[in-house]
């Protein structure tokens, strides 16, 4: 049996990696090593941040509600507690948009979360 090379196969998978390393600078996007090292080390960065980013907007719910709470003479964490025993099932996402939005709305779980804490 002859032996086979794999000749064609590498090119394009080559090319493909320096196609995806193209926006790189200087040898990073020309190079073959450089381009597949800088790509993996990409690859690690998106994934780290994209769980960076629901922490960063939990943080964010979480400071606006904060200050919605305070507005309304009640803590956050005194909040929280009194929606887990009203059994008030709203996420902080939720929770922080309503502030927003909707301050009657918000007021109004407010008040059930301070008769959950009485």
């Amino acid at each position: 049996m002859p032996r086979t090379r794999k000749g064609a196969a590498v090119r394009k998978a080559k090319k493909r990696e320096l196609k995806r390393a193209s926006s790189r600078r200087a040898m990073a996007g020309h190079t073959w090593r450089l381009a597949t090292e800088s790509l993996r080390r990409s690859e690690v960065y998106a994934r780290r941040d994209r769980r960076q980013r629901k922490r960063e907007f939990r943080g964010l719910w979480i400071l606006r509600l904060s200050a919605a709470c305070k507005q309304r003479g009640l803590r956050y964490s005194e909040f929280i507690n009194g929606c887990k025993k009203a059994h008030i099932g709203l996420n902080r996402k939720m929770l922080s948009e309503m502030a927003i939005a909707d301050p009657q709305g918000f007021d109004a779980i407010t008040q059930e979360a301070k008769a959950a804490l009485a």
